[in-house]
């Protein structure tokens, strides 16, 4: 059984007086522990897709299956609880709070997933467990103007690993980072895939960053035009080791 499903998704937006047809009839399967590339255009609907992957949106019409259950008919705080104990989120902003070290970053899921009686010591161990994989166990107390961009993303990463969720979604996440840096994030991403069995979603325009999947699909006007396996594919691991060393890796 696919981990998501979605079959003829509709979603059409009301702007002023225009009708935008975000999703024209979308169809497209995720099995668990897949790394899939959602690409496309901007406008192709790819984003639109991703806030209803993740609960975030509802479809106009159509079917949206996680793990076997129609999400149409899950109430408010039934999807609260799959956004929080089940999919982990990354954004191509990082959304961090300036004011607020990495570990408590991190731990912000813990207050809004009903652990809000989980003793202060306990959360505490969790973040750093979740910085430790994302390689910042450094970094623990360390704001984020004090971090690189890498070093962000890899905070919003571990944010999005706290609940340990099944399913990463991850909307354009090497968008605001230089090439090594996207090369490092990526890896990471392929290590959480590989080595957790955790089922990855990633949008992304980059046709070069698609190649880190295992499949690609791509949209264009709301609908999948294409749907193959990546028979290329790349690997983080082997790219860095093959790059010049720098002073400090982020």
């Amino acid at each position: 059984m696919a981990v998501i499903s979605v079959r003829d998704l509709v979603k059409t937006y009301t702007v002023g007086e225009v009708v935008v047809r975000a999703l024209r009839g979308a169809n497209m399967d995720v099995e668990a522990g897949e790394f899939v590339a959602v690409t496309g255009p901007s406008g192709s609907g790819k984003s639109t897709l991703m806030h209803i992957l993740g609960c975030l949106d509802r479809p106009t019409s159509g079917n949206y299956f996680l793990d076997g259950k129609d999400v149409s008919r899950m109430s408010k705080d039934e999807l609260a609880v799959v956004r929080n104990k089940k999919i982990g989120f990354v954004f191509q902003g990082f959304n961090l709070l300036s004011r607020t070290t990495a570990l408590d970053n991190v731990e912000l899921p813990l207050l809004y997933n009903g652990a809000g009686k989980m003793k202060s010591a306990e959360r505490h161990r969790r973040a750093m467990d979740a910085l430790k994989i994302v390689g910042l166990g450094e970094r623990f107390h360390h704001f984020p103007n004090q971090l690189s961009g890498g070093q962000q993303q890899r905070v919003a990463i571990a944010r999005a690993l706290i609940n340990n969720p099944s399913i990463l979604l991850a909307d354009e996440p090497t968008g605001n980072l230089d090439s090594r840096t996207s090369i490092e994030v990526m890896g990471l991403f392929q290590r959480l895939n590989i080595e957790r069995g955790i089922t990855v979603v990633l949008i992304t325009h980059e046709p070069d960053i698609a190649d880190y999947g295992t499949r690609i699909v791509s949209f264009r006007d709301g609908v999948v035009k294409t749907d193959r396996a990546v028979t290329n594919r790349r690997t983080a691991a082997d790219e860095l080791a093959n790059l010049p060393p720098v002073e400090e890796a982020v």
